[in-house]
């Protein structure tokens, strides 16, 4: 579609139903050139609500206009607005969100594979990103930093040095996505002026600015994840949203601060189209409106009932509820979303109890038979020689990112060289319990395809190019498990799980046809398609 669109239409989708565009002849000129790149960022904090299908839908527009869009998932920023997600919950809460945004982008019809997706500390931490924060501290007042986040960054009565540091983490971001402008809520405009005032000292470019109006929520004021009552989370049920919505402020001919009609004009229409008032005959029936400006007279002028509206909006929120409920139906996303927002009464409650839980020490999780339980690693072969006491085992020290290398004995060299083995890159289970072979205690499992006949055949799963010993490899669609600590023998843990282990005919590595992954990529084998991994 973005093809036949012209240059203005393209600009036409890109700002409608924004409050604000900063550089606009910016815009202008980047579209007469190349499509736009643009990014949209949010902290892990919160569960995101309903009020998220207010930038989901102008992504959508993004992508009609062929714009190249990347979502970051700012799990850093997270962490410095006052700790609003605790350390040890950001990297599950980047996991629930980036299911949750997947699934309501894929509730409107945005096709996933034209976005990117990033999460913050895959860069942020990196030696260049870390000395231009240095660079760019040693430019900023703390007056402007301060003034920056006003509105974003929680304010305290003893702030923190973190909340400081947030605004100018995300002016650097525009840098290191490599984008032509960043979107946001209105409310991040004085970190957007921050950005543009300060990026051009570091020598990097100035950039286009987009800003969505602030959606009201259901108290009339702004909708916040902390206010209970003044979203509607994304996974409510229908009689929660009836509840929430009757609840509403939604006062007679009142277009002001009214959410319930924000919803239809920055939600409904701009991905639907049209909206439908559905009423009793007596009072004159459905309406379809094509336009929002005539849903917003008629409402002005009481000719649409509050109550006909609230009725309405239920319909239409509820179908882009549906498909988000239903996947997160599913034992591990329900997993998941208890592990990253965790109920704080039963933490307490728990006490000692549930960090032994967390640790995978014990309750009822400890009988689920769930990929997760594998403790799986990426591993770097450091040496390879012969066992002392057995011509057909040999000894590979393995380097999986711990103080010492682990010692594996295995009869590999049957089937691989011992040269080829040298510095590859190979996948362990580290959490089997260690067995001696000819006296020498072999403390990991090396994973390989294997094919049985004449000549059986065995070959080392491959772990992504690029990937590091010590990372860690999951099953796609368990990523927020934690593995045990030692698998118990006698629950035969492994053996059950092992038995769906399998390399598909594409030589993918996968489990009930789930991928294995690692935060870059999938794991593969070389040739030996077909085969059972052990």
């Amino acid at each position: 579609m973005a093809e036949q669109l012209s240059q203005d239409e393209k600009f036409h989708l890109i700002t409608r139903n924004l409050q604000e565009v900063l550089g606009e002849e910016k815009l202008k000129q980047v579209l007469q050139e190349r499509e736009l790149k643009v990014y949209w960022g949010t902290a892990t904090t919160g569960k995101p609500h309903v009020a998220y299908f207010v930038p989901m839908s102008k992504i959508a527009d993004f992508l009609k206009a062929g714009c190249e869009v990347t979502i970051l998932f700012a799990d850093l920023h997270a962490y410095l607005d006052n700790m609003k997600a605790p350390w040890e919950l950001l990297e599950l809460r980047v996991q629930y969100y980036e299911q949750v945004i997947k699934a309501m982008l894929e509730s409107i019809g945005v096709p996933l594979d034209k976005l990117k997706f990033v999460k913050g500390t895959d860069y942020q931490l990196s030696r260049e990103y870390t000395l231009d924060v240095y660079r760019l501290s040693s430019m900023v007042t703390e007056h402007d930093a301060k003034k920056a986040g006003a509105e974003v960054v929680k304010q305290v009565e003893h702030p923190l040095l973190s909340g400081l540091l947030y605004p100018g983490l995300q002016a650097l971001d525009e840098e290191y996505l490599k984008v032509d402008a960043q979107f946001g809520g209105v409310d991040q405009r004085k970190i957007f002026t921050l950005a543009e005032k300060y990026l051009p000292s570091l020598g990097y470019a100035k950039r286009a600015h987009l800003m969505n109006p602030m959606v009201p929520g259901l108290t009339g004021a702004k909708m916040s994840s902390s206010e209970e009552e003044s979203k509607i989370d994304l996974l409510d049920k229908k009689e929660d949203v009836k509840k929430k919505l009757k609840k509403a402020f939604c006062e007679p001919g009142n277009i002001q601060n009214n959410g319930v009609l924000s919803f239809v004009k920055y939600v409904v229409f701009p991905l639907h189209g049209e909206f439908c008032i559905k009423r009793d005959p007596k009072w004159g029936g459905d309406k379809v409106y094509t336009v929002f400006e005539e849903v917003e007279k008629d409402f002005a002028e009481e000719l649409v009932h509050p109550g006909d509206l609230k009725a309405s909006v239920e319909v239409a929120l509820n179908k882009l509820l549906e498909p988000i409920r239903k996947k997160f139906e599913s034992p591990e996303l329900r997993k998941l979303t208890n592990s990253a927002y965790p109920d704080p009464s039963k933490t307490k409650a728990a006490g000692k109890g549930a960090k032994a839980a967390a640790g995978g020490g014990g309750g009822g999780e400890e009988d689920e038979l769930v990929p997760s339980r594998l403790d799986i690693r990426v591993g770097k072969i450091i040496s390879v020689e012969k066992h002392p006491d057995a011509d057909s085992l040999y000894l590979e020290k393995i380097d999986v990112g711990e103080a010492e290398p682990r010692t594996v004995v295995s009869g590999l060299v049957a089937y691989v060289s011992q040269e080829d083995l040298q510095d590859r890159m190979v996948l362990l289970l580290c959490n089997l319990k260690p067995q001696k072979m000819r006296g020498i205690e072999s403390q990991a499992m090396l994973l390989c395809s294997t094919v049985e006949g004449e000549p059986r055949r065995v070959e080392p799963l491959d772990p992504p190019e690029g990937s590091s010993p010590g990372e860690q490899v999951f099953v796609e669609g368990y990523e927020a498990g934690k593995p045990d600590d030692k698998l118990n023998p006698k629950k035969k843990v492994w053996e059950k799980l092992q038995v769906d282990l399998k390399v598909s005919e594409e030589c993918v590595a996968q489990w009930k046809d789930k991928q294995l992954m690692t935060k870059l990529g999938q794991i593969t084998c070389k040739t030996l398609k077909g085969g059972n991994i052990s």
